[in-house]
């Protein structure tokens, strides 16, 4: 096939393959960066004369390795990490569309769904994702992470007792009446928090309901995730209230395919991003993402939240 046919055809996968790496990283920049390092690796192939019969096999499963590999790296990183670390998150709104690949991932992987991937191992989080998540059969699995089809199916059943149950019908994407749903309960939530209603968060918070944030040591969030009902109340009324004292406005937008909200300041600029995870008409977790390193790839950053320079 011409160079340039395939490289035609491969830049039809670039959606596929960056929901790969975003679900294998966490990380929009470095998920971009696996994709472009995955079509490099395609060019060098192609001058060195070798045969790819399967061009998707092929860039799926440079993915995913070059997602392993990167994974390895990141896991010192992460240990040293101040705080909770949750994944960069991945906006959708009517006036933030996104390139083309946002809207293919947004019905894959939930910022919910990626934090229970954090107790895998790279191995085991490519397995799961590829099998679970984008519904590769395990031949195809097996090549990409150069395991026997065998070995697979030990490493996802291994995968699933460290996640819990796998992929929940609450985790896979929403249909269209399940979205106008959560989407409404969203905009009640929002109006609640933002009213300092505590009764009405309440009846909307699931018993088990936890919250996650994500400062990075860098902007103001909680040192770690907080549990239960109550708790989870008077930290959100407390939350809204601080921010409204910054001038902080709260735009509802589509976080990982999920209702969400983008915090901008009276600047326009982005503050933080709040993920809301919906099941069975309650909300079982919210994640805030306030670290301004991970805020970048949705447009200028503020700087009211932000701790002060050590």
């Amino acid at each position: 096939m011409p160079g340039a046919a395939v490289a035609r055809e491969a830049v039809g996968y670039r959606p596929l393959l960056f929901s790969i790496a975003y679900g294998m990283t966490g990380s929009v920049g470095d998920a971009e960066d696996i994709v472009q390092d995955a079509f490099l690796a395609l060019t060098r192939a192609e001058r060195a004369g070798t045969a790819i019969t399967d061009l998707k096999a092929y860039l799926a499963t440079a993915v995913t390795r070059l997602g392993i590999n990167h994974l390895r790296s990141a896991r010192v990183r992460r240990e040293t990490y101040v705080g909770d670390w949750l994944p960069e998150p991945v906006v959708v709104s009517a006036d933030r569309p996104g390139p083309a690949e946002y809207a293919e991932l947004a019905d894959s992987l939930s910022m919910a769904f990626l934090v229970l991937l954090e107790a895998l191992s790279p191995t085991e989080r490519a397995v799961f994702l590829l099998r679970e998540a984008f519904g590769y059969g395990y031949p195809d699995v097996a090549r990409a992470v150069g395991k026997s089809e065998a070995n697979c199916r030990q490493i996802l059943a291994r995968a699933r007792k460290r996640v819990g149950p796998a992929r929940q019908p609450a985790d896979r994407p929403p249909s269209a009446a399940r979205r106008a749903a959560g989407d409404a309960l969203a905009r009640r939530f929002f109006q609640a928090a933002a009213g300092g209603d505590m009764d009405a968060l309440l009846d909307m918070l699931a018993p088990d309901v936890v919250f996650h944030g994500d400062g990075g040591g860098r902007a103001r969030a909680i040192g770690r995730a907080v549990s239960g009902l109550r708790g989870v109340a008077q930290l959100l009324v407390g939350g809204f209230r601080r921010t409204g004292r910054l001038g902080i406005a709260l735009r509802p937008a589509t976080v990982n395919g999920r209702p969400g909200a983008v915090l901008c300041d009276e600047r326009g600029r982005v503050a933080g991003v709040l993920a809301l995870d919906i099941a069975d008409g309650a909300i079982r977790a919210v994640l805030s993402v306030s670290n301004p390193d991970k805020l970048g790839h949705l447009g200028a950053v503020s700087d009211v939240a932000l701790l002060p320079e050590r």
